[in-house]
């Protein structure tokens, strides 16, 4: 029989990206569009292996829930585990992930942000087409000189600075495990946050969420940052304090802010709400902000990505069934 794949938070691009890389693999996978939870665990019987997104739940109670019901595998097609509790998980369940998918995409991503909020091309987008072609509001600054504060210097963020050196431009860096060739090579600065939130000009975050890096962006830090600052987040929401953000917002403080994460995303990232009100009082405040770009978690969206992720998710789940090594297999501490 063909290994089952309880597939949860199907989107029609998950399904077909997912559907062209099982054409290797003949897996039985079922599609629901719900997030995974306490009220649908009943899908997962029959399973031998379930695959959730960032904003479905795998707490302790679902996750013994489904190791009753016979589920062997739980296969993350994200890079992200914060959604899982894997003490819970230790001895009962494996779980996968996705480390990278595409690099490349976020990198750029966060890049556009910076540009877009610099040159206010999404104020000028709307004023064009409502007829209104004047400037005024809309004047930005020369990246080229510019101060750029890294936190986190991973995959994403060496892509991001190379392509950020491509704009003339300085960077400083802040990393529990410096990687001081890169810095060579690449003629940037290592600092402590402190000096990296005095003299950056923007600062974007690609740190993992966790205990030590979860709020790093709250009223101390941003009271430490230069007047007018650029904050781009395209990590995880719970890095920034929202409330802090907004107080930062309000007083001038922050300059403007490129979120492609939201700490309490999962009620309205992938999902279409326009017909219904924001009643999450502090995203709506956020939205308000002609400053402020808020976009869905998408930074990672590029077709090359997409086919990353089937891919490797596949992949993962094969090498479970066939016994194989799990390169890609996250453990508790």
């Amino acid at each position: 029989m063909k290994p089952v794949i309880a597939f949860f938070g199907t989107k029609p691009y998950d399904e077909k990206s997912f559907n062209t890389a099982n054409e290797l693999y003949g897996f039985d996978i079922r599609y629901y569009k719900g997030h995974l939870n306490k009220n649908n665990l009943i899908l997962t019987q029959g399973a031998d292996v379930v695959c959730i997104f960032v904003n479905d739940t795998a707490d302790k109670d679902i996750i013994d829930a489904m190791v009753e019901n016979g589920v062997k595998l739980l296969a993350l097609r994200n890079a992200g585990f914060n959604n899982v509790d894997l003490k819970a998980a230790e001895g009962k369940l494996k779980v996968v992930r996705v480390p990278a998918y595409s690099p490349y995409a976020v990198a750029e991503y966060a890049v556009a942000l910076m540009l877009t909020l610099n040159r206010k091309i999404h104020r000028a987008y709307w004023r064009t087409r409502d007829g209104n072609f004047s400037l005024h509001g809309l004047m930005g600054f020369d990246m080229h000189g510019k101060t750029v504060g890294i936190i986190g210097t991973g995959k994403i963020a060496k892509i991001l600075i190379r392509i950020l050196k491509g704009f003339g431009m300085n960077i400083l860096a802040n990393d529990l495990y410096p990687d001081y060739k890169f810095a060579q090579e690449m003629d940037i600065t290592y600092t402590s946050l402190d000096e990296l939130y005095h003299n950056a000009d923007i600062i974007s975050l690609h740190c993992p969420l966790t205990d030590e890096t979860k709020y790093i962006i709250n009223a101390d830090s941003i009271s430490k940052m230069k007047d007018g600052v650029m904050l781009i987040n395209t990590g995880r929401g719970m890095l920034i304090h929202t409330n802090d953000l907004i107080e930062g917002l309000k007083n001038k403080k922050i300059g403007s802010a490129g979120l492609d994460v939201y700490e309490e995303e999962s009620e309205y990232f992938y999902e279409d709400k326009s017909d219904k009100i924001i009643d999450d009082d502090v995203l709506a405040r956020l939205l308000s902000f002609n400053n402020v770009v808020v976009t869905s978690h998408q930074a990672f969206f590029t077709h090359e990505a997409m086919q990353n992720i089937a891919e490797t998710t596949l992949q993962n789940i094969q090498d479970f069934i066939n016994n194989k090594k799990l390169i890609n297999e996250v453990k508790y501490k």
